[in-house]
């Protein structure tokens, strides 16, 4: 069993004197296809082996019980009484307070959790914490929803005592990962297709830039809510329903005095990163991982210029990569404003490449990054108990 789990099980039996069922809730990455799954666009991300452990069982009583093993905080309240609170207590009872907009009858709960994804990360801890508990109420419940029902609640979740306005792209990779595979999900249709991953030669190394430099989930509502601006200035002038619908980015050119620079700026982003999400499928068909690289930085290029955000540690790191030949795609992965870069790399070149990069990063910035080496995972499942 992983050590976080038997530690989360072993926690949760000490404090509760009962078996609980246990259960792993991956991270993500995505490779290609930022900032679209909230405009319609095509995504390209992967279940990875980091997440969130949980241990969970019926109580008997109207009360639930959280106990955050990485905050080292208990959370009690009635079932009753499930409200918009702060911090990581929102994700889970937000959780909760959905089963409860579905009709669901509740019933008492303890549960413990713990994680191996840093924070901040962007690896998406936030959709790590809200399917692992979906995933379990489902099954302690017998509510019967589906992958893409509790992807499609673990988002309304997020949206609801978080106030996170965003897409489907984490909740869903969360729940519909394949091991040794990445997915192109449609944002529109949630029509999905599985790509195996054939990474032989390289590995999918993270390096996280240590910082985070304002909230992302204001500076996140502040894109979508451009972007919704943009799209309704189009319509007006383009029979379009969507920005998907733009096929040449000239279409958007003749328009561009009558939107405001960054409000055009994130709209010609989103238009050019649909285009290479489904590029992007293509090369992986054809096993053309140089030409898939090239898109990265492509992608990470749009995301630091036109939609505003990157930092100047993310620029550093990508730029970093470009010079190293062993590196053949690297861009900012998750909401920007710090966390990790996404970087594939020879497998000969990853010890030289995270130490070069260390070295090279804290005598800019004076800040030791860390680097993780990833691999493709399945979705949210149980967790065999072991004696």
């Amino acid at each position: 069993m992983n050590p976080i789990a038997a530690t989360v099980s072993k926690y949760f039996t000490e404090s509760f004197s009962t078996r609980p069922a246990l259960y792993f809730s991956p991270g993500r990455i995505n490779l290609i296809g930022e900032r679209v799954d909230y405009n319609d666009g095509f995504v390209m991300p992967a279940a990875i082996n980091k997440g969130v452990y949980y241990a969970i069982a019926e109580n008997g009583t109207n009360e639930i019980h959280f106990y955050s093993m990485d905050f080292e905080e208990w959370l009690s309240v009635g079932i009753d009484d499930v409200k918009k609170m702060t911090g990581w207590k929102n994700y889970v009872l937000s959780v909760v307070n959905e089963f409860l907009l579905l009709g669901c009858k509740i019933k008492g709960f303890n549960c413990v959790f713990a994680g191996d994804i840093p924070r901040g990360s962007g690896m998406s801890s936030s959709a790590a914490v809200e399917g692992g508990l979906a995933f379990a109420l489902n099954e302690m419940l017998n509510t019967g929803l589906n992958r893409a029902e509790l992807a499609l609640l673990c988002q309304r979740a997020e949206h609801n005592f978080p106030n996170v306005n965003c897409g489907i792209m984490d909740q869903f990779a969360n729940m519909m990962g394949k091991k040794d595979n990445v997915l192109l999900l449609d944002c529109r249709s949630m029509e999905h297709q599985y790509f195996p991953l054939h990474l032989e030669g390289y590995k999918i190394v993270l390096v996280n830039s240590k910082v985070h430099h304002t909230l992302a989930s204001g500076e996140y509502n502040i894109r979508r809510q451009r972007c919704e601006d943009g799209l309704s200035i189009i319509k007006t002038k383009l029979s379009i329903q969507s920005f998907r619908d733009i096929t040449r980015v000239e279409d958007l050119q003749g328009y561009k005095n009558n939107i405001p620079e960054k409000v055009y700026n994130c709209c010609l982003f989103v238009i050019e990163e649909i285009a290479r999400a489904k590029k992007a499928a293509e090369l992986l068909q054809q096993d053309n991982l140089i030409e898939f690289g090239k898109l990265m930085y492509a992608t990470h290029e749009g995301l630091s210029k036109l939609y505003e955000v990157s930092c100047e540690e993310l620029d550093f790191l990508v730029e970093l990569a470009s010079q190293n030949s062993n590196v053949i795609g690297s861009r900012l992965m998750g909401g920007g404003f710090g966390g990790c870069t996404i970087n594939i790399v020879a497998n000969e070149g990853i010890d030289q490449f995270i130490q070069e990069t260390s070295k090279a990063y804290q005598k800019r910035f004076t800040i030791i990054p860390e680097a993780y080496i990833v691999e493709t995972a399945n979705g949210t499942e149980p967790i065999a108990v072991t004696l």
